[in-house]
This record gives C-alpha cells, structure tokens and sequence, in this order.
C-alpha cells in the first residue's frame, strides 16, 4: 500500500519541478520562452516524457496562470488583512496593490492578463473573467463589501448600450454566485444591468492604466506615475458616487 503512496509524492515532486521550471522561464524571458523543450533541457529530461505529466504546452501554461493568479490573490489578501470591516479601503487597496504587482511581476502580468487567446498559445485574457479564480473572487468580493455599504450613483438601465445586455445578463448571474460565495450576498435586484455596466467599466479603466504603465505606452512622458494612478483611482471614486469635492 506505500509504494502507490511514494509513486504519488514521486509525481507529485516532479510536476511542482516542471512548474517551477516554467515559472522561471517565464519570468526570465516571458511566455514565448515556456516550451516543452526548453524545460525538457532544463531538467534534463526528454520532451515526449512531459507528456505523462501535461497533456499538452496549452495544458501546462493554463496551470502556470493559476499559479500565478494564487501567488497574486494571496499576496493581496496579506494586503488587505487589516481592513476586513472597511469594504472601500479593500478595494481601493486591492486596486493599489495591483498596480505594486503588476509592476514588478511584469513577464506574469503578461501571461495572465495582457495575453490575447492565442498568443502564447492558450486562452489567458482577464482573470476577473474567471470568477472561480482567487484574485476574480478577492476583487468581487471587495465590491459587493461596497456595495453593501454605500449607495453607488448607478446608471440606469435605459443607458446601457442595447448591444451589451445579452453579455451583461449573462455575467449577472455569475457575480451573484460569486458574491454569494463570498459572503457578500447582495438582493438580486442590486445588482441590476446599470450596476453590472458600472463594475465591468471600473475594472477595464483599472486593467487599462495599469497595462499602459506595465508597457510603458503613456501617450505623453509621465515623471510621477503614482500621482497620476491615485488621480485615477479618485476619479473613479468620484463618478461612483463614493468621493466628492
């Protein structure tokens, strides 16, 4: 009865091995750089005997993401610990510390979030696009702490674009389970298509500051990035109805 048990550790070792591989290639030199055989040579090993472990360099990658998207959520919630009761200082800090992340762990950030599907060969895009995903959950659940505390200026539904509301009905249901989950349960009709609009355009002007900072694609030359993302995030506070002048 061991021996099946050492045969799993055995495994077990050899796959945290091939991911830890993958990680450093990926930091080291980026996605494009994560290959079967690179990380074959690496440990010394052939190609084809990766096969046993992932089935595939699409399978192996999509393992390396949630790595990546669990290091992120829990360092964010180590930043967030403290402030358990106050729902708008987690998000504004979770916001923060996005950016802090995004920064330094830049060849990551690329693989997760700045990835068209294709381009290093499996589907990556947003992972708030994946609400099962630690980081989707940490962020949702920030937001329905908000949502519970403060009575947000919401668009009305009238103004949502005709051509969303199928997409936006859909990913109702989804944030309503996952802020269920969460503990931040909130009445179904909150969080109505206005609402649904609002969260999915905070995240895209979020996601976007942060992807031209990463790229260093500014469309003028910027001396002090941190006033500029501060300024942002209180615009953001600001049209939400949580911050006023």
């Amino acid at each position: 009865m061991s021996s099946p048990t050492r045969r799993g550790r055995a495994r077990a070792a050899t796959e945290a091995d091939i991911r830890r591989t993958a990680r450093n290639l990926l930091v080291g030199q980026g996605p494009e750089a994560v290959t079967l055989r690179a990380i074959a040579r690496e440990l010394g090993i052939t190609a084809p005997a990766l096969y046993r472990y992932y089935e595939s360099r699409d399978d192996l990658l999509e393992n390396l993401r949630l790595d990546v998207c669990t290091d992120l959520a829990a360092e964010i919630a180590e930043d967030i610990a403290e402030l358990k009761d106050e729902g708008l200082l987690q998000l504004f800090q979770i916001c923060k510390g996005f950016r802090r992340w995004a920064l330094t762990h830049t060849k990551e950030f690329t693989l997760v979030f700045a990835s068209p599907t294709g381009s290093t060969g499996t589907a990556t895009g947003s992972a708030l696009r994946r609400l099962d995903e630690p980081f989707g959950r940490i962020f949702l659940a920030a937001a329905g702490h908000v949502l519970a505390q403060h009575d947000l200026v919401m668009p009305p539904n009238d103004v949502v674009p005709p051509e969303l509301r199928d997409d936006l009905t859909a990913f109702q249901q989804d944030l309503l389970t996952v802020l269920k989950e969460s503990g931040r349960e909130i009445p179904p009709e909150k969080l109505d298509l206005g609402l649904t609009y609002l969260m999915i355009t905070f995240w895209a002007r979020l996601y976007g500051h942060v992807t031209l900072e990463v790229f260093g694609n500014y469309p003028i030359p910027v001396s002090k990035p941190d006033v500029l993302f501060e300024a942002m995030l209180t615009d953001l506070a600001r049209d939400v109805g949580l911050y006023s002048d």
